[in-house]
């Protein structure tokens, strides 16, 4: 699967200048809600990352997305995702309005389950982590995390936690005082 081709078919890839929802700033973003939007390309993503997982022998009870843009993909790839020929529930953290986040009353955590947390574009995991602390929390093992897009500078686990990525894209990324004078020429757009 040619995971930027998707991302251009659906217009969800953009050049100019961006700051990022981790304060860095990029000359190229990636859109995912307008990838997500097309139930056939998500499919196709979430197969490919439960595929990627049940290959890497991953096991998990449920799969876990931050709100909002990991719900859609969480239950996407809870969809085609198998632990031992069963299917796994899909549920998602939102913010708990103290920069955490917290699982929703609707939703019950077993303790000793265990669990995948899934991201769109991992540029530093902050929001992934955070759904990860509070399954954790709830008394639930991460398993691993995986993603659409891992954009971080260095490669391996995330923050000691198993990674799988659909594929890796670097793309530069500046703090806010070292933004190059031909990015900040181009208009700053916030995400």
């Amino acid at each position: 699967m040619d995971v930027l081709t998707l991302y251009k078919e659906a217009g969800a890839y953009h050049e100019g200048h961006f700051l990022l929802a981790s304060g860095r700033h990029s000359p190229k973003f990636l859109q995912s809600t307008t990838l997500l939007q097309y139930p056939h390309l998500t499919e196709q993503i979430g197969q490919a990352l439960a595929a990627k997982l049940m290959e890497g022998g991953v096991q998990a009870d449920f799969i876990i997305g931050p709100a909002m843009g990991g719900v859609t993909l969480a239950y996407e790839t809870a969809r085609h995702y198998r632990r031992g020929g069963e299917r796994v529930r899909a549920i998602f953290a939102e913010k708990d309005g103290l920069g955490g986040m917290k699982i929703r009353e609707a939703f019950t955590i077993q303790p000793g389950e265990t669990f995948i947390a899934v991201e769109d574009v991992l540029t530093t995991g902050g929001s992934v982590l955070k759904a990860v602390r509070a399954a954790e929390q709830a008394g639930a093992t991460c398993a691993g995390i995986a993603c659409i897009v891992d954009r971080r500078a260095v490669d391996g686990p995330l923050d000691g936690y198993p990674l799988v990525s659909l594929v890796r894209l670097v793309f530069d990324t500046y703090a806010a005082g070292e933004v190059p004078d031909w990015l900040a020429a181009l208009p700053l757009q916030e995400i």
